[in-house]
Formats: C-alpha cells, sequence, structure tokens
C-alpha cells in the first residue's frame, strides 16, 4: 500500500488506517482485524484513551508488540473518565494531559507515541497550556508528534497559529465536504496533513448504502435526496467497475492535503473490503469532477 507523509514530520503513514475504536474488546477477534491490516500493508493504526476505557490501547499495544519500529501508533487524549467510570468530561489541562500519556504507554506497552492527538477542543480552553504539555511531551521523548482532532475551524486555526502540530484529524466524506471552504487551504499553506475519519459516513457510501440510511437522511441530505443521488451514482459511475466504498475513499485520497483515511473494521472482512478500495486505481479527474458536482460543498455554520 502506498504511502504518504504527514505533514513536515518523518512519518510515512499508508493512505489507509485502520481506526481502531470499532474492532471491540475481545482480544482474539481484535488481535485478528489488526493482523489483517498488516497484511494489507496497512502501518497506521488510529487509538484513544477513551475507547473502552483504554482495553482498545491495550489490545493494540499487544497485537503491534513485535512490529514496533515498523507501523505508526497514534493515540488521543483530553477526554477523562470520571472516577466513577460512568461517563466523562473535558480535560485539556496541562497536567491531565501529561498524566494521560503515562497510561497510554503503559497500556499500549510502549516507551513512545508516535502521534499524541488532542481529542477534541473548543475556543475556550487553554490552548497555550496545551500546547506547552505536547512540546514538553516531544522534549522528553515521551511523543514523536502531536496534532488535533478537530472540526472547529476556529480551534484549528489557533493551533495552526501558536503549534507544530504536523495533522489535523477531522471528519470528511462525499457527503460531508466542510472543511474544504477554509480549512483544508489553511492547512495545505502550513504544510499540515489531514486524517480523515468517518469516509464512508456511516456506511451510507458502501455498498449497502440505503440501507445504512436512517430516515432522517444525514447532515444536510434528506433520506429522499440521498435515495435519488445514489440512484444517479449507481447509473453514472458504478458501471465503471468500481464499487461505492472505492468512490468514497478514492475521493478522498484525491483530495489536498489528505495524507491518510482512516477507516473502522469491526471483522476481517471489513478490513480487506477497505483495503481493496484504497489500493484501487485512481480516481479521473473527470470521476472526481462528476462527484464533485453530484455532492454538495456544504459549509461549517458554527465555530467559524
Amino acid at each position: 500500500m502506498e504511502k504518504r507523509k504527514l505533514g513536515n514530520s518523518d512519518l510515512y503513514v499508508s493512505e489507509l488506517g485502520l481506526g481502531c475504536m470499532s474492532i471491540g474488546t475481545d482480544e482474539t477477534k481484535g488481535k485478528a482485524i489488526i493482523s489483517a491490516a498488516l497484511e494489507e500493508g496497512i502501518n497506521y493504526f488510529d487509538t484513544a484513551d477513551l475507547y473502552d476505557q483504554g482495553i482498545n490501547e491495550k489490545i493494540v499495544g499487544k497485537s503491534l508488540k513485535f512490529v514496533r519500529e515498523k507501523v505508526v501508533i497514534a493515540t488521543k487524549a483530553g477526554n477523562r473518565w470520571n472516577e466513577d467510570g460512568k461517563g466523562w468530561h473535558w480535560d485539556p489541562s496541562k497536567n491531565y494531559i501529561k498524566e494521560a500519556v503515562k497510561s497510554s504507554l503503559h497500556r499500549l506497552g510502549t516507551d513512545y507515541i508516535d502521534l499524541y492527538q488532542l481529542h477534541g477542543g473548543t475556543i475556550e480552553d487553554p490552548i497555550d497550556e496545551t500546547i506547552e504539555a505536547f512540546e514538553e511531551l516531544k522534549e522528553e521523548g515521551l511523543i514523536r508528534y502531536y496534532g488535533i482532532s478537530s472540526i472547529r475551524p476556529n480551534v484549528i486555526r489557533e493551533y495552526v497559529k501558536k503549534s507544530s502540530i504536523v495533522s489535523v484529524m477531522m471528519q470528511y466524506s462525499l457527503l460531508d465536504r466542510r472543511p474544504e471552504e477554509t480549512v483544508f487551504p489553511l492547512l495545505s499553506e502550513h504544510n499540515i496533513s489531514v486524517v480523515t475519519r468517518g469516509p464512508l459516513a456511516r456506511g451510507i457510501l458502501s455498498d449497502k448504502m440505503l440501507e445504512k440510511a436512517s430516515v432522517q437522511g444525514y447532515l444536510n441530505y434528506s433520506y429522499e435526496e440521498l435515495k435519488d443521488l445514489l440512484q444517479i451514482i449507481q447509473q453514472k459511475l458504478l458501471t465503471r467497475d468500481r464499487s461505492m466504498t472505492e468512490l468514497a475513499i478514492g475521493f478522498n485520497l484525491f483530495t489536498d492535503p489528505v495524507a491518510s483515511v482512516i477507516a473502522g473494521a469491526s471483522s476481517v472482512e471489513q478490513v480487506k473490503e477497505n483495503a481493496r478500495a484504497a489500493n484501487a486505481s485512481r480516481l479521473t479527474e473527470q470521476e472526481q469532477e462528476m462527484l464533485m458536482a453530484l455532492f454538495t460543498a456544504n459549509k461549517y455554520e458554527d465555530h467559524r
């Protein structure tokens, strides 16, 4: 599988990364999914301390222990579990981040984290303090690089201006093109990569299509609009020996400054299907233009 450089770091990540949140808590099953990803050439694995109260990090760490130097492990912090374990709250403070990283390192069974990400963020956060925490962790050698996971343009702008982030993880798909308006140009200008999540829009942009669509629709698309849209795609694009998954992932990979597409998988079969889509021949200019004409270039309404 092809690899791309992550921002101005020396990390090269596979064009398809494995979003580990959906591998579950069964260690045997989780290891099988991660092994399948490795076999497909995936070297980028994304987890978070929030997922299954740290169990996810443990499974990821055990599964990648024997290939540690060959993979890029990304995890996240900022969502702090309550003491009763029944929920969590947002805590981007320096003290918490520096405490959280040690717990993640222990669960992952590693001495360093390749990419440590802030798992959210608001413009009201103590951003300077948060950045200071990440910079100190770099100096201490506990993390190699850091980034943020955010869809808020105002937050992203602050980190671009004040920090040395190498990536921003954000939701992006044919059905959610909001980052194109303001975020992508800004990140391209500063050589900061985008890591996309949700490329299949909860499964709607897959071969199951309308089976996954809710009667409420998706974002600003009604169910009827989705139905009509997907019919057009079937007639105009899916006749070219491409799957819907190929179109969805290919659309992401066509777009600058995307470095990698993170797709979740709850089975070995899903990993293989996503890998086939990522390894398929690149979309042509004509295909990309047709997709961009069919799907709305929507915009962020909040947090601008």
